[in-house]
């Protein structure tokens, strides 16, 4: 399947994909870690190079081309090198993501909005099986954002201010301007888990 636009340079994307047949593709921490590591080793035009970026990472699976074919370069540096991991570590062959990987263009401001709290809000649903951000069905705002900070696998912490390894491959060098204080972005997520907030404006 094609995508029906072609990536443009310093553009929002949201960035996705997803294990063939739905599988696990994370199945324990190291896994995890392993992932997010690549994140940053395959961030380039060459092997492994640290200095030269292709992309440009603005919260977990949410980036911005930096270079010409950028993206798709990066994901399938980033799909192969945790592929054979995996492979090799489960003993197991073949694809272990659908292709080709999904992007969405984010065209204005609400929609970028919206890609940042659904891609922050998005791990609630381990919590609350079955929950999706688009529901519009309230969560109690004090545990949803316990989770939150205590779940070590998203940008979220980030935002908030917390300095961790991973987040070199995080940038704010081209920060929305609706998100240059730390309660910008609490109060837009805050604003996705009420259950008055209007989904249709």
């Amino acid at each position: 399947m094609q995508r029906k636009f072609l990536f443009e340079i310093e553009e929002y994307y949201h960035v996705f994909n997803r294990g063939v047949e739905r599988r696990d593709v994370f199945l324990n921490e190291q896994d995890r870690r392993r992932f997010i590591n690549l994140l940053y080793l395959c961030n380039s035009i060459s092997p492994v190079n640290m200095r030269e970026v292709a992309v440009q990472g603005d919260a977990f699976v949410l980036m911005r081309e930096k270079i010409e074919n950028g993206i798709s370069v990066f994901m399938k540096k980033l799909g192969t090198a945790y592929s054979m991991y995996f492979n090799t570590k489960y003993s197991r062959t073949g694809a272990l993501f659908e292709r080709p990987f999904k992007a969405t263009h984010a065209s204005d401001d609400r929609h970028l909005k919206h890609l940042y709290a659904y891609i922050h809000l998005n791990p609630l649903s381990i919590q609350n099986p079955g929950w999706k951000i688009t529901d519009g069905n309230a969560l109690p705002q004090i545990s949803a954002e316990k989770f939150l900070r205590e779940y070590p696998h998203s940008s979220y912490l980030y935002y908030l201010g917390n300095k961790r390894n991973e987040d070199v491959i995080l940038s704010t060098e081209a920060f929305p301007e609706y998100f240059t204080k730390q309660e910008d972005f609490e109060s837009l997520l805050r604003d996705w888990l009420q259950p008055e907030f209007d989904f249709n404006n």
